[in-house]
């Protein structure tokens, strides 16, 4: 399988070309901001609601005898929804009775309030996880839509895995692929004569981790029995969504060493698939290095996931391998 000849040349000229602008920071961090604060109000409603219910105990003593905020007391606990799974009851009440105790208690006639705010604390620490993982929804979302486009402007069908309802769906020229990339998990397709498979955070076994994106040479219908087959692979590559310029090195090194891996271990079998790298943040002492992968053919292919031409072009080749 060849990965074709410097398709990175389509939309790179220079390394310059890969750097992400202040700009495009810029508007990544407000995409964020946004999404931050849509996921909060529901917390925000949640903290109203105790409020407004917790109002009636006098003491903090009574708080024990209100129907149905036994759950939120845990929260206010800083007992997170993953540990309440690990607990027993014997845990949960003495978690709720040292909140009472340590925080409550010497809060005076202001108990109620210290509860609500230490309610927030630990949904604040929940809402800083999810929106960990956004910035990776956000970057495959951002993937497949590109994908999505590409193969609908050139071929009459394909099939995309609905993660929602765990099968793989048909996309004709009829279908409206509107949202569909918000919980795609991967796509199939002809490519001429030869099936393709896309999937997106799956493990490889001979890698023995996950890999974010892996492109394989069969239909989706033999998906579990081609990821174990070495020469089926066709492409893998590393997905960075995160904007802070801050964290672009990090990332990089990360995804770096593990298309390293990825090439190491393909090569020990005496294969080669295609590489590639996508990522939002890239600085221009990162974007030298991808480069430098590019033209010595270490990397088959990069784009930066804040610039849709080279996501297009990116795809586009990607779609035709």
């Amino acid at each position: 399988m060849t990965c074709g000849e410097r398709p990175y040349l389509r939309h790179l000229s220079a390394s310059d070309d890969l750097v992400t602008t202040r700009a495009e920071v810029r508007a990544g961090f407000v995409a964020m901001a946004l999404e931050k604060s849509r996921r909060a109000t529901p917390f925000i409603e949640e903290a109203r609601a105790l409020k407004t219910a917790a109002s009636v105990a006098r003491v903090p003593e009574d708080l024990l005898n209100i129907p149905n905020i036994r759950p939120a007391l845990l929260v206010a606990a800083n007992v997170s929804d993953k540990a309440c799974n690990h607990l027993i009851d014997m845990d949960k009440d003495a978690a709720i009775q040292a909140l009472i105790e340590k925080h409550l208690i010497p809060a005076g006639e202001a108990f109620v309030e210290e509860l609500v705010f230490r309610f927030l604390l630990t949904r604040g620490d929940t809402l800083g996880g999810s929106m960990r993982n956004f910035a990776g929804q956000l970057a495959q979302r951002s993937l497949s839509r590109a994908i999505i486009a590409s193969l609908t402007i050139s071929r009459e069908s394909f099939q995309w895995l609905d993660t929602e309802a765990s099968q793989w769906v048909l996309a004709d020229q009829e279908t409206d692929t509107t949202d569909i990339e918000t919980h795609a998990g991967g796509f199939c397709w002809q490519n001429n004569e030869a099936s393709r498979t896309l999937i997106f955070n799956k493990n490889v076994p001979i890698v023995e981790k996950n890999v974010d994106i892996i492109l394989l040479d069969c239909p989706y219908s033999e998906l579990a029995s081609s990821i174990r087959d070495l020469s089926s692979y066709v492409a893998l590559g590393e997905l960075k969504g995160g904007i802070d310029p801050a964290g672009a090195d990090e990332h990089w090194k990360t995804a770096n060493t593990a298309l390293s891996r990825i090439r190491e271990v393909f090569a020990g079998k005496g294969l080669s698939p295609c590489t590639l790298f996508v990522g939002a943040a890239i600085e221009v002492d990162m974007a030298r290095e991808i480069c430098n992968q590019l033209n010595d053919g270490t990397l088959s292919n990069a784009a930066n996931l804040t610039k849709p031409d080279q996501l297009a072009s990116l795809c586009k080749w990607l779609t035709d391998l």
